[in-house]
Parts: C-alpha cells; structure tokens; sequence
C-alpha cells in the first residue's frame, strides 16, 4: 500500500496522520510517534537565528530538517537511514554540515538555553584504549612456569 508523501508542514503531517487513524493506514500513526517533531516553543526561539533569503533552490521546511538533523544525532544512525518524513537525507546532511561550519549550532542552542528550553550543561563522554597491533589474541605471550616440584620430576627437553 502506498502512502502519500507528506507535506511541507509539520502542522499538516499531523493532521494527515490523525486522519489515517480511522482508515486501514494505521502504521503512520505508529510511525510518526516514533519521529521526533520540534515543539512550538522550542521553534519559535531556533527560528530568528536561522539564515534567510538563500539563493538556490526552494527551501524545503526548516523545521522538517533540524527535526531529521536532531533524529539522526539521538538515534546514531546513518544520514542515509534517516526517515523519509524529514526530507531528502542529502538535504539533511548538506544542512547540518553547511550550519556547523557556520557555527550556527552555537548560535541555535545559545537562544534555546537563553529561552529555558534547554539547560546549559556540557558532558563529555570518550573510551581510549590504546593497543599493540598484535593484541588481538591467539598464540604469544607469557605461558605460566611450572612449580619447582613439577619440573624436577619431568625429563628435560633437551640433551644440551
């Protein structure tokens, strides 16, 4: 079954999902709740800091793509699985690497901690294990010696 695409709206993707919960398409409503949407608060202080009148193509919704920008941050996957509903995952990675060497970033969580959207709280996570090459396992390595009285009863290895 097909579905239609959905629209540039958030607003109207909702609508369009509520609408399928009556009809036999119940698996968008499944699937919307899973996405996650920007919420109008948190919207209305990212949308002043975002650049404007750029040339090109037609924008797809701002909203739609920092939405999918976030999704594939918190779900760690690739930019190329992220759902179809935020737009095309070219326009999502061109976006979010285009605004981070503008340190718009900085800019958009700045104005969400300014309006108590979010706390401003730093937290740095990192493992480093450094390895030899060859520790990856397998022969090598110190074998355990034997006890004194085990070795006195066994025959040497050698006649020199």
């Amino acid at each position: 079954m097909l579905l239609p695409a959905l629209p540039h709206d958030q607003a109207a993707a909702y609508q369009l999902a509520s609408s399928y919960l009556a009809g036999p398409h119940r698996g968008l409503e499944a699937r919307m709740s899973t996405l996650f949407w920007l919420s109008d608060e948190a919207w209305s202080a990212i949308e002043p800091c975002l650049p404007k009148n750029q040339p090109g193509a037609r924008r797809v919704d701002d909203r739609r793509v920092i939405s999918g920008i976030v999704h594939v941050l918190k779900a760690g996957c690739r930019w190329k699985d992220c759902p179809r509903e935020y737009g095309p995952h070219t326009t999502i990675y061109n976006r979010f690497n285009r605004w981070s060497r503008r340190r718009l970033w900085v800019e958009i969580l700045e104005a969400l901690v300014e309006s108590g959207v979010l706390m401003h709280a730093t937290a740095i996570d990192s493992t480093y294990v450094k390895a030899h090459r060859s520790a990856h396992g397998g022969k090598g390595g110190r074998r355990p010696k034997p006890s004194a009285h085990l070795a006195a009863d066994r025959l040497p290895k050698s006649m020199f």
